[in-house]
């Protein structure tokens, strides 16, 4: 599988390290290079900015940032018009990314649903389309679907668009036609098979939905500012993005992450896993269904209980707080071995903890080390389903902003030829 992020990658949202001029072992054209990069990473995360501004923000003089911009703009990544606002003196330019023109296909394959979106250069969301995911359908077996979509989506896409990439977001847990749960997640021959059947765009990189969640947070979501992080997201298993740094922890192959599969009670339920007691039987959707004395079911069910708690069912209440207390169990490991400066829940589990925060809470002050927990926020997701596409289109974005002309040029088109 291709890793969601490469050895010359700035830190996930941060401008990169600008090159010195004259620096020893860096070229002129690799300084251009790297600037061009900063600036344009600069608008695509923070969005229209003047050319005063960014001088003020990158470090950079006038005369450099004026360059860097024109020579973007040229490329059609960036337009550039004077501000709206008056202030005394010249006004400066304003640089916009081409949201509508530069794009990447950003792909999820989720427990029940299989969503494509276009999404344009700035995080904007310029198509989104999804449909049903049949229980027993292999990630395999989701690349028709898939395509079908991204055709769609590409019949409204005018000839001077600049298809820059693409990324696919695969929840690694599903449920086989018997029931049974599988784990897994993307590899290279499904990467490939990805890349073969959807054409979409240079480059294809596929991850785990929940690493690719966390970036998608980490960029644009709660965790702004925040360079150690736990994503923990929910459906039929529960996995986590870990970033450390700034920068996604991957593990081997990336394929990481698997927290769900943290042992949390020895002499719990059987696992799908094959082991016992995993953190996933005591936090997933069917263990709060369980405690609630529900029927198996998916997340409509689980909002049913959720719904029960808050309109003050005693059973679903105590339910809840059960997981709730096994969530913050599982938490206080993490937080003691990663020290993050904020855990943010998604997926279903961002709906357990706005009922259970009170409980998991508690769990962390009994278990978390006084010097992490002072500093340890636990917040839910804010970008909600739509955060596996923002985040695989970060990740689809990654290669155009570290070399913009390079990446400009070498560009496909949804349907005619790559501006100039």
């Amino acid at each position: 599988m291709a890793t969601p992020t490469g050895s010359g990658q700035a830190r996930l949202g941060r401008d990169p390290d600008l090159a010195a001029p004259g620096a020893p072992g860096v070229t002129q054209e690799e300084t251009r290079r790297r600037n061009l990069g900063a600036v344009l990473r600069h608008v695509h995360v923070h969005g229209p900015t003047s050319r005063a501004e960014l001088t003020s923000r990158l470090g950079l003089n006038r005369s450099t940032i004026g360059a860097l911009a024109a020579d973007l703009a040229a490329a059609g990544l960036v337009t550039e018009a004077p501000t709206t606002v008056r202030r005394a003196g010249r006004p400066s330019l304003v640089v916009r990314p081409r949201s509508e023109q530069v794009y990447t296909h950003a792909l999820s394959v989720e427990a029940d649903r299989l969503r494509a979106a276009r999404i344009g250069l700035g995080g904007r969301i310029l198509d989104l389309r999804e449909v049903d995911r049949p229980g027993g359908m292999s990630t395999f077996d989701a690349i028709g679907p898939l395509a079908g979509l991204v055709r769609d989506m590409q019949r409204a896409v005018t000839g001077d668009a600049l298809l820059v990439g693409g990324a696919v977001a695969v929840t690694d847990t599903t449920r086989d036609r018997d029931g049974r749960i599988r784990i897994g997640g993307p590899d290279e021959a499904l990467r490939a098979a990805f890349e073969a059947g959807l054409a979409a765009g240079p480059g294809l990189v596929a991850g785990d939905l929940a690493d690719i969640a966390g970036v998608a947070e980490h960029v644009r979501g709660v965790a702004v500012g925040t360079d150690d992080l736990v994503y923990l997201h929910g459906d039929l298993g529960v996995s986590a993005g870990i970033i450390v740094g700034g920068r996604l922890v991957a593990g081997h192959r990336g394929h990481g992450g698997k927290v769900g599969h943290m042992v949390v009670n020895p002499y719990g339920l059987p696992c799908g896993c094959g082991s016992r007691g995993c953190w996933e039987t005591e936090i997933g959707q069917a263990a709060l269904l369980r405690h609630a004395g529900r029927e198996p079911g998916g997340p409509p069910a689980v909002v049913e209980v959720l719904r029960a708690a808050a309109g003050g069912d005693r059973a679903a209440q105590a339910a809840v707080r059960q997981v709730a207390d096994w969530l913050g169990f599982g938490v206080a490991n993490l937080a003691n071995v990663v020290n993050p400066g904020i855990v943010v829940f998604g997926g279903s589990l961002r709906d357990i903890y706005a009922v259970g925060a009170e409980t998991v809470r508690r769990r962390l002050d009994a278990m978390v080390l006084p010097a992490f927990r002072e500093h340890l926020r636990l917040r839910a997701a804010t970008l909600g389903r739509d955060a596996a596409l923002i985040g695989a289109a970060e990740l689809a974005f990654a290669e155009l902003l570290a070399d913009p002309l390079n990446v400009g040029a070498a560009g496909r088109s949804g349907t005619g030829p790559t501006p100039a």
